[in-house]
């Protein structure tokens, strides 16, 4: 949602808003850099690695940040802060927001219950074991242990459960025991949709590669991949490690150093050993 609110709304309609109200400038509060370089307009991560926001701000284009600025984005938060209290602002002290842009903080299974059918289905083990009953597959996403009210079984009573994979069609939701089961893991992922912030590299056509790094999460530390161009606007990022619970429906996003390249949408990510595969 926040990826969306930012393309759509924030940096769409709000900037062409401040446009017609004659706005030279727009500014956010968006942990996050612009750096021109050449005759172009790039967008960097904000100095903070723990408040970096350039991850929600991928699907952009360069000419929607040409009259943005980030005041944030060379700053720490806890220098925000520090200005803050100097101000005597109220909400120097505030904790950071966790909640989803224009949703705010409340349990997500319950919102998205209010618009999604939540139809209740079979939570099975890789073999087929029914282990319990899910309340509906949108109310869970890969990875996830808490809320899946399994607890320990009798003749297993060792290691907590993970969500690895929906299907669909049987209603059903696979989980598996440890953190790190091998089918919580992915080597690559395809991705629909990719959006370069810049335009596509040079020479950028099915079959190129790109050495890069990536993030399927925000806050996620920037991995080693290798990008590759698939057929339209599609691609495959094969990671030089495998990662841990790459989940259809989020974004994956590139990076060069500092600079966030663009995005897309992660459509199916492939397991490490096994043969089930992720869906959305």
């Amino acid at each position: 949602p926040d990826v969306l609110c930012n393309r759509e709304i924030k940096f769409g309609l709000l900037r062409a808003y401040a446009q017609r109200l004659g706005g030279r400038w727009l500014a956010t509060g968006h942990y996050a850099r612009t750096v021109r370089a050449k005759e172009r307009l790039e967008l960097h991560k904000g100095c903070d690695p723990g408040k970096d926001q350039s991850y929600f701000l991928h699907a952009l284009a360069a000419r929607n940040l040409s009259n943005v600025i980030f005041p944030l984005g060379e700053k720490l938060k806890s220098e925000v802060r520090g200005i803050a209290r100097q101000a005597l602002l109220r909400v120097a002290e505030k904790k950071d927001s966790t909640g989803i842009c224009f949703i705010g903080e409340r349990p997500f299974a319950a919102f998205l219950s209010r618009y999604l059918p939540m139809d209740p289905g079979e939570i099975k083990d890789p073999h087929g074991r029914v282990l319990g009953t899910h309340r509906g597959l949108a109310g869970y996403t890969l990875g996830q242990r808490q809320g899946l009210g399994i607890g320990g079984l009798a003749d297993r009573p060792q290691g907590a459960w993970y969500v690895a994979a929906k299907d669909p069609q049987a209603n059903a939701l696979i989980v598996v025991q440890g953190h790190d089961h091998p089918l919580l893991y992915q080597n690559s992922l395809t991705a629909s949709g990719m959006h370069w912030i810049n335009g596509p590299p040079p020479g950028w056509s099915q079959g190129a590669a790109l050495k890069c790094r990536a993030k399927t999460r925000y806050r996620q530390p920037d991995q080693p991949c290798t990008a590759v161009a698939a057929s339209g606007n599609s691609i495959e990022v094969r990671f030089a490690r495998p990662q841990r619970a790459v989940t259809p429906g989020q974004y994956v996003v590139l990076y060069q150093g500092t600079r966030c390249l663009g995005g897309a949408t992660i459509e199916a990510a492939q397991w490490r050993s096994g043969t089930l595969e992720a869906t959305a």
